[in-house]
């Protein structure tokens, strides 16, 4: 039996963000921005993949980040579609009144 070649995946162009919000923000605040960033892959049709999460590691090494989001890019073409892209430019509106800090990462997705 020949063997089968396996297609190597496409690289995705990973976006990182991490939020520490404001101690003043609430949670209805936190789950409004929660609720806009999620929104994103639907306004975006250059987002090719989104996932989000909340911290919960029991090393106590983050720095009061809370929040991660990856939103997946096929092309730094994409990226540059996504980041001035008006529904983006919303979203940071909903989020500025309660961020604290940012930390943002963009790499090529490597296995």
């Amino acid at each position: 039996m020949a063997n089968a070649q396996k297609k190597e995946p496409a690289k995705l162009l990973r976006h990182a963000v991490l939020f520490k919000f404001k101690d003043t923000s609430s949670p209805e605040d936190i789950k409004k921005v929660e609720e806009a960033f999620k929104a994103l892959p639907t306004q975006i049709k250059e987002i090719a993949d989104f996932e989000w999460g909340t911290n919960n590691s029991p090393e106590n090494l983050n720095q009061g980040f809370t929040h991660l989001f990856f939103v997946s890019f096929k092309s730094e073409k994409d990226r540059e579609v996504y980041l001035p892209h008006p529904a983006h430019k919303a979203f940071v509106g909903v989020l500025g009144p309660h961020l604290d800090k940012v930390l943002v990462l963009d790499y090529w997705a490597s296995k």
